[in-house]
C-alpha cells in the first residue's frame, strides 16, 4: 500500500485530484505529530478558508480504520497517525500473495506505446555513447509492458548514407589487410575505414569512388548490396552479444534504409500542402513562424536527410502500429531536430503528432574525458568497459567472498548490473561521467550495493520457514515501518517512471529499500524472536527481496542469490 496516495483517496478537496493532494502530503518533522501532515496553508487562496478550518473540514472527511489511526486540525496542518502494525501486516498479505505480480498493473490495457531507442550504425562500434539509449529505452519498454501496455521496440539502424560506399572502397583497396572473419570484426572494418580518411585527405578523388558505390548501394546493384547485407548481417551479430548482457530486445530493426522508397510520398505531400519551398536549390520546410531555423529535406544535389526518413518513419509507424505514443529516446544533441521533425508532422495535418516525445538525456563519457570520433579511430567499445567491469567484480568476489559458488556467472551480473545502474542512477537529462571504482563499490549506492543486499535477504529468509498466519502486530519498530513504507510505494513509483518517462524513480527506489533493509538488519533482531515478531521480519525480508528483484527487473539487472 502506497499510504500517500491511501490518505489522498480519502480527502476530498473541490477542484483538487487525489494525485495532487498526494503530492501535498508531508512528512511532519516531529514524529509526535503524526505520520504524514498536509499544510493547509497552499489551500486557503483556493477555498478562500483559513487553514486552521479547512483543517478541521477535512478531518472530519476520515474515518479511523486498518489503516488510519486518528487525524486532528493543529495550527492550520491536518496531521494523519497511522495504525502501523494493522498496515504492515496487510501490506505484507498484499505483496507476497502478489508474488512478482506485485507492481505491475492493466492500465495500460488497449494502449500501443513505441519506443525508438538505441539506434547503432551498422559497420561501427557499439560504443559507450549507446550506453544510456540503449538501457534507458529498454528500462522504459520493461516498464510500459509491466503496466498492461503493448509495447514496441525499434531499434533505427543508421544503415544509409555516403560511409557505406567509403566503406566499399575501404573494403576492396585494404580488405585483405585484416582478419575480417573472427569476433573483432567491427574493430577491424573500423582500421580500414579510419585508412579510407587519412588516404582521402592525400587523394579527394576516394571521396567520388564512395559516392559512387553508394549510389550503387541506392540503385541495388547486386554486389553493393551483396556487401551491405554482409556488414549488416555482421554488425548485429556482435551487437547482439551486448543486447544480451544488457536483458535489451527489440521488435522492429527497420532502420534509414528501410524508408528510402517511402520519401517521395512524404514530399509530394509537403508540396501538395504548399509546405516544402526551394531555397538556394535545397527544399525546406520554413519554420521561421515558429521560432526555428528551416527544416531541411533535400540537399542542393537531390540528397534525402535525417529528417526527410523521420517524417516517413512516423507514418509508416502511425499506420502500422496506430501508436497512442511515440517515444525517441535520444541524447539532447538532438533537440532542435525533434521540435522540427514534430512541428512540420503536425503542419501536414496529422494530429496524432502530438504524440510523439522526444526523451532526451545526458551524455556518458569517462573519466579520461576522452571525445570519441570513429573517423578518427578513437572509440571506446562498450564491450570492453562491460568486460572490464566484470572483471574487477570477479577480483572483489575473490577476495571477499572466495569460496563462493559460480563466482564467474555472479561476476558476469554484477559488472553488467553495474554498467546499467549507472546509466539509471539520475535523472536522464544529466551527463554522466562514468567511474570503475564507483560504480562497482559495494558500500555505496550502486548496483552491487542493491545486489548485495538482495542476497542478503536471500540468505535470511532462507535460514527459516515462512509461515503468514504467524504474523503479529506487536513491538513494530520504526525500522520495520520505515522500510514497509517504502515497500507499499513500488506500484506507484512505477507508474510514475512511466508517466515521466523516468526509469531513475525505480533505481533510486530500490536503493532506498536497500538502506532501508541493512538498518532494518542492524537494528531488528529476526531469528529468535518471539514468533509472531520473527514471522513479521520474515515477511518484511521476503518482501523486500520481491520489491528489489522486481524494481531491478524492470531495469534490466538480474539478482544473485550469493554475493
Amino acid at each position: 500500500m502506497d499510504y500517500r496516495t491511501y490518505i489522498a483517496e480519502k480527502i476530498n478537496v473541490e477542484g483538487m485530484s487525489a494525485g495532487e493532494i498526494r503530492e501535498l502530503l508531508m512528512t511532519p518533522p516531529d514524529p509526535k505529530m503524526g505520520d504524514f501532515c498536509l499544510p493547509c496553508f497552499k489551500l486557503a487562496k483556493t477555498l478562500r478558508k483559513p487553514p486552521q478550518a479547512i483543517a478541521e473540514s477535512l478531518c472530519g472527511q476520515i474515518a479511523a480504520d486498518r489503516v488510519i489511526a486518528s487525524c486532528e486540525a493543529v495550527s492550520g496542518y491536518l496531521n494523519v497517525r497511522l495504525n502501523k502494525a494493522e498496515a504492515v501486516k496487510d501490506l505484507l498479505n498484499e505483496i507476497l500473495s502478489a508474488g512478482d505480480d506485485y507492481g505491475k498493473s492493466d492500465i495500460g490495457k488497449g494502449k500501443t506505446v513505441c519506443i525508438d531507442y538505441s539506434s547503432i550504425n551498422i559497420a561501427k562500434p557499439f560504443h559507450i555513447g549507446h550506453l544510456s539509449t540503449t538501457v534507458l529505452g529498454g528500462a522504459l519498454y520493461r516498464i510500459f509492458k509491466s503496466l498492461g501496455y503493448r509495447t514496441v521496440g525499434i531499434n533505427h539502424l543508421g544503415d544509409y548514407g555516403t560511409q557505406f560506399g567509403k566503406l566499399i572502397v575501404a573494403l576492396k583497396r585494404w580488405g585483405d589487410t585484416v582478419d575480417l572473419s573472427g569476433k573483432d570484426f567491427i574493430r577491424n572494418i573500423q582500421k580500414i575505414y579510419v585508412r579510407f580518411h587519412q588516404e582521402a585527405e592525400k587523394d579527394p578523388a576516394l571521396e567520388d569512388e564512395a559516392r559512387m558505390w553508394f549510389k550503387k548501394i541506392e540503385d541495388h546493384d547486386p554486389e553493393a548490396t551483396k556487401i551491405f547485407e554482409w556488414l549488416k548481417a555482421e554488425t548485429l551479430k556482435e551487437a547482439d552479444k551486448i543486447y544480451e548482457l544488457l536483458d535489451v530486445h527489440f521488435d522492429s530493426y527497420n532502420g534509414e534504409s528501410f524508408y528510402n522508397d517511402k520519401m517521395a510520398p512524404v514530399l509530394k505531400t509537403l508540396e501538395e500542402k504548399g509546405l516544402l519551398v526551394e531555397s538556394q536549390g535545397a527544399k525546406i520546410v520554413d519554420l521561421s513562424a515558429y521560432d526555428m531555423p528551416p527544416c531541411l529535406l533535400v540537399k542542393a544535389d537531390g540528397a534525402s536527410l535525417y529528417a526527410t526518413r523521420d517524417i516517413a518513419a512516423a507514418i509508416y509507424r502511425k499506420q502500422t502500429y496506430d501508436f497512442d505514443k511515440c517515444l525517441y529516446v535520444v541524447a539532447y544533441q538532438q533537440n532542435l531536430h525533434f521540435k522540427q521533425l514534430f512541428k512540420v508532422l503536425e503542419l501536414m495535418g496529422y494530429d496524432w503528432a502530438k504524440d510523439l516525445e522526444h526523451i532526451a538525456f545526458g551524455m556518458v563519457s569517462l573519466e579520461d574525458g576522452q571525445s570519441m570520433s570513429t573517423r578518427k579511430g578513437v572509440v571506446v567499445y562498450l564491450e570492453d568497459v562491460i568486460n572490464k567491469c566484470i572483471e574487477k567484480a570477479l577480483g572483489i568476489i575473490a577476495e571477499k567472498n572466495p569460496d563462493l559458488e559460480n563466482k564467474e556467472e555472479v561476476a558476469k551480473q554484477v559488472g553488467v548490473g553495474a554498467v546499467i545502474f549507472s546509466a539509471l542512477q539520475s535523472s536522464r537529462i544529466k551527463d554522466i561521467v562514468f567511474s570503475y571504482d564507483r560504480v562497482l563499490n559495494f558500500d555505496g549506492e550502486t548496483g552491487p550495493y542493491v545486489q548485495y543486499t538482495y542476497a542478503r535477504c536471500n540468505s535470511v529468509a532462507g535460514r527459516a520457514a515462512f509461515e503468514p498466519e504467524k504474523v503479529t502486530a506487536e513491538e513494530l519498530k520504526e525500522e520495520e515501518f520505515a522500510l514497509a513504507s517504502l515497500l507499499g510505494t513500488f506500484p506507484q513509483i512505477v507508474q510514475d517512471a512511466a508517466e515521466r518517462r523516468e526509469p531513475f524513480y525505480i533505481t533510486r527506489l530500490v536503493t532506498e529499500v536497500a538502506k532501508a533493509y541493512n538498518k532494518f538488519y542492524y537494528e531488528c533482531r529476526i531469528l529468535g524472536e518471539a514468533e509472531g515478531v520473527m514471522q513479521r521480519r520474515l515477511g518484511l525480508t521476503r518482501a523486500a527481496m520481491q520489491v528489489l528483484r522486481s524494481g531491478l527487473a524492470l531495469l534490466g539487472i538480474r539478482t544473485v542469490d550469493k554475493m
